[in-house]
């Protein structure tokens, strides 16, 4: 079906549309295929092009409609709605940002609420806006990230020989969630690897995702093993750890799970790692929570946010049964966990759940920032999403289809993104030298994960983005970012290179509310704005 045949009312006159923290403007809406416009109408004394609205259809997380002088009825005659009828669609968007449209005629009322649920709910991703946008002065292809997994391994090299970059996953034809290339032991054979591929759900198996220099110890990440009520074992699994362990006595495997959670899913095929079967590896249970749980949490929070009206006490009660903040605190906590086992400990560190592409890869990139100071860059960081998230085949077009005004029964979305996004934040709070980008950046990332003009978070892993030629057909994110313009507004004016490990505290007191993106539409940040600009004044930062 073509995007225009959802499309009930292309042009309505006389809408009033209030967005948050602007005036109120009155204009012409019309309805595109990817974009809600509003022309405003000439207002005296106002910027124009401060007055309009243009809003991606996918950006709405939900539509609501009311009517007013409901009394004014269908006419038996014409099946026309009264004049004097009006009505009012409320447009919760992605970005946490409310919109009303105030429409001067009942029937237009609905049909606009209509085209907007049908064009923000489409599923077919051929059809979304990256493939149709096209800035001007952009090339196609220009921008991407260049070949990061290569550049990872070439680093990894001249520390290292233990390791060998492997394409058994060439054309995706061993695990399709993980990238074409993939980083394990020398003396792993790709036979091995297939072996243990299928020991692993998911066909996730054991890959190397950070090598720490000071110490040569290194973090794993995999899917749970199928070890099932038999007690299956692979011996090529069993292998590949121990080869993982680089002649080292011992190293921990953190199951983000409980253990009861663990024996639950032994009964339905998976499990976790064996004593017996791998006598050098220890066990911890650290569970984070996920799935439905985790997307209600935000839900919960978003709703308390936008209560206003309750009293300072009633409102942090209900911050703090959202549990949002103790999901920030358990998992800097793990990764704090597994950076210490690396760092202070010197073992190697092998972290999994059950499919190892959702909280595993919070855990991950998190002991990354807190161990190697080349992640905290601005380029490094971007390199650490396109390794870690991107290229790990973490699902955003599932976690990201709905945010935090979702209501009633999720499917399979999960903000795992944006918590690991969050936490970072917690880090630039407590840390405020320590990381080369800003709190834009983070809020940023955050919008277009859920909704972007951009390809750089679109389908689920890297071999959807190659059938679908995202790369090809589609504009990085990243391109945009590294622009000279707009770079600068993503750099820390007090940036300094910390070459040592940041210690994230997981205090009451150390963990915060991240006001300048969950509140962002409800407090102005002018404010911020202003102290921004004033600091890159005092430290004068022209390189930028």
């Amino acid at each position: 079906m073509e995007l225009s045949h959802h499309i009930q009312s292309s042009q309505v006159e006389n809408v009033r549309v209030c967005c948050p923290l602007m005036p109120p403007v009155t204009g012409t809406l019309c309805v595109s295929s990817h974009h809600l416009i509003l022309s405003a109408h000439p207002v005296e004394g106002r910027n124009q092009e401060t007055c309009g609205l243009w809003l991606l259809h996918c950006a709405v997380d939900s539509v609501e409609k009311s009517v007013h002088n409901i009394g004014m009825l269908k006419s038996k005659e014409n099946s026309k709605y009264g004049q004097g009828s009006s009505g009012t669609v409320t447009l919760k968007c992605k970005d946490l940002r409310i919109i009303q449209l105030e429409i001067p005629d009942m029937e237009e009322t609905f049909n606009v609420a209509r085209s907007v649920q049908a064009l923000s709910s489409l599923d077919n991703i051929s059809l979304s806006y990256p493939f149709f946008f096209r800035p001007a002065g952009c090339k196609l292809g220009k921008g991407w990230a260049r070949d990061t997994m290569e550049n990872f391994y070439q680093n990894l090299r001249a520390k290292t020989d233990a390791w060998r970059l492997s394409d058994v996953n060439q054309n995706f034809k061993v695990c399709s969630s993980y990238p074409q290339k993939v980083i394990v032991p020398v003396s792993c054979s790709d036979h091995c690897l297939k072996r243990a591929a299928a020991f692993r759900q998911g066909r996730r198996f054991p890959v190397l995702s950070y090598y720490h220099p000071r110490n040569k110890t290194i973090l794993l990440r995999s899917a749970q093993p199928l070890v099932g009520p038999n007690h299956y074992y692979c011996e090529e699994d069993e292998m590949l750890l121990t080869a993982a362990l680089m002649g080292r006595s011992r190293g921990f495997i953190i199951d983000i799970r409980t253990e009861q959670e663990a024996k639950q899913s032994r009964s339905a095929g998976g499990g976790t790692e064996s004593k017996d079967r791998y006598p050098n590896w220890s066990v911890f249970y650290r569970p984070l929570e996920r799935g439905q749980a985790l997307q209600s949490s935000l839900t919960r929070l978003v709703g308390t946010c936008y209560e206003t009206y309750l009293g300072r006490d009633h409102w942090f009660s209900k911050l703090q049964a959202s549990q949002w903040l103790s999901h920030i605190k358990e998992a800097l906590s793990v990764a704090g966990l597994a950076a210490e086992c690396m760092e202070r400990e010197g073992t190697c560190v092998l972290v999994h759940g059950e499919e190892g592409a959702n909280n595993t890869l919070i855990v991950t990139s998190l002991v990354q920032l807190i161990l190697s100071p080349d992640c905290r860059t601005m380029v490094g960081f971007q390199d650490l999403i396109e390794r870690e998230w991107l290229q790990a085949g973490h699902p955003f077009q599932l976690r990201c289809a709905r945010s935090g005004w979702a209501q009633g029964r999720f499917h399979q979305e999960s903000p795992n993104f944006l918590l690991f996004l969050d936490c970072c934040w917690q880090l630039t709070q407590q840390f405020p030298l320590a990381m080369e980008f800003n709190e834009k950046l983070l809020s940023t990332l955050a919008t277009h994960a859920y909704s972007s003009e951009y390809g750089t978070f679109l389908c689920n892993n890297e071999k959807e983005r190659h059938a679908y030629k995202v790369r090809d057909k589609t504009h990085s994110l990243w391109g945009n970012h590294n622009n000279f313009k707009q770079r600068r507004q993503f750099i820390n004016p007090v940036y300094e290179r910390i070459p040592i490990a940041i210690w994230p505290s997981v205090a009451p007191q150390s963990i915060q509310l991240w006001e300048g993106y969950f509140l962002r539409y409800l407090v102005s940040t002018e404010h911020k704005e202003m102290s921004w600009q004033r600091a890159w004044e005092l430290v004068n930062k022209d390189s930028y």
